[in-house]
């Protein structure tokens, strides 16, 4: 780091020229130090609700999760639109990468530059890789998230210059999390796909629309990216309510479910792993992350010691997610002891031993 020493005793006049000079010091020391003193520059993520932290109270949709319960055990209570109690796996990481605190939504208004610089999340809950599937919902599609990710760039290139932005763009780590509604929303839920294609044949159409996501980010600058799989679905709470044969008596994991996300998890390895090896000379780490197996391991095989693992905190943990978990709703009093914080998504607790099952794979993709 270089210092520069004024010996000169400045009069009022100068004052103005003074302040803006050590403004402009401290923005470039701070982006110095944000893409030299890191592995990686930033955190950058594309999805859903597993990765949203509030894009989705910036856009007209029923699917928000900025009011109580949520973000019952945030810092100050705060409900920021993540849809549980506290903070996700990719707060978690950016922490671990000393990039982040929280990992920010990137339509917030109030983004400042170093905001931006250091990583934001274009995660929009209820969206997915099918085109369908968020048009169900009114969020925001994947390639619209990609064309945010674009419209970032141009930002990052407008403040920083080509060099720099295009030095933060190729250091980030990239995390793209999304799928789950594309089945448990859409195909199985509503008739149109399932009119259209049998089960292999949309999970062929979806591993395609996948897989030209993450191209997509490759085209873009993207150098490291983990790919999240599906969770065993068969062991979401509302899956359960909905698809059991006894909701209230038989709460066990549907393994029908739970199997189609172990198949497309086996495809979408494949997939990544043919893309690893025709971008690994470009530098590309493309990882894909499990994230079926720690659920499982903790909702099938009680590991860890949950006290709840077929039901949510909220609600009767039945059914309640986005505006059926509401500030009338009954909470549990302790949600580290809950897998699920309502009845899709997981407890930060459950994000935390998500993220920690993570660590070796995310050690792998930064190191030198």
């Amino acid at each position: 780091m270089v210092m520069h020493v004024f010996s000169t005793t400045y009069g009022k006049s100068n004052q103005p020229h003074l302040e803006e000079y050590f403004k402009k010091a401290c923005q470039d020391l701070i982006v110095k130090t944000s893409t030299q003193n890191h592995k990686v520059s930033a955190i950058l993520v594309f999805g859903d609700s597993t990765s949203d932290p509030g894009n989705n109270n910036y856009i007209l949709t029923p699917f928000k999760g900025n009011f109580p319960p949520y973000g019952r055990d945030f810092a100050n209570q705060k409900a920021t639109g993540r849809f549980t109690n506290g903070l996700l796996t990719s707060d978690l990481i950016g922490r671990y990468l000393g990039v982040k605190d929280n990992v920010p939504p990137y339509l917030d208004p109030s983004l400042t530059i170093h905001d931006l610089m250091t990583g934001v999340s274009f995660a929009s809950a209820a969206s997915g890789f099918d085109p369908l599937t968020p048009t169900i919902s009114n969020v925001i599609p994947m390639h619209v998230q990609l064309e945010y990710f674009r419209e970032y760039k141009v930002r990052l290139t407008a403040k920083l210059g080509v060099l720099r932005a295009k030095e933060i763009v190729n250091n980030a780590l990239y995390i793209v999390s999304a799928g789950t509604n594309d089945f448990v929303v859409n195909y199985f839920t509503l008739p149109v796909r399932r009119h259209e294609y049998t089960l292999p044949g949309y999970m062929d159409f979806l591993l395609n629309k996948h897989l030209e996501f993450v191209q997509g980010l490759l085209d873009e600058g993207a150098r490291k990216i983990g790919v999240a799989g599906l969770p065993p679905m068969g062991c979401l709470p509302i899956v359960i309510t909905l698809f059991s044969e006894d909701a209230v008596l038989d709460r066990g994991c549907i393994d029908y479910f739970s199997s189609v996300g172990r198949t497309y998890n086996s495809m979408l390895q494949s997939g990544l792993n043919i893309m690893q090896f025709n971008n690994a000379l470009q530098g590309g780490r493309i990882t894909y992350f499990d994230t079926y197996s720690p659920l499982f391991d903790v909702v099938a095989g009680h590991k860890y010691g949950f006290k709840e693992v077929k039901l949510g905190c909220c609600g009767t943990g039945l059914l309640e997610t986005t505006f059926l978990c509401n500030p009338k709703s009954n909470i549990c009093p302790d949600a580290s002891k809950y897998v699920f914080w309502d009845s899709i998504h997981p407890t930060q607790e459950m994000y935390k031993i998500v993220f920690e099952s993570l660590q070796p794979t995310i050690d792998y993709m930064i190191k030198d």
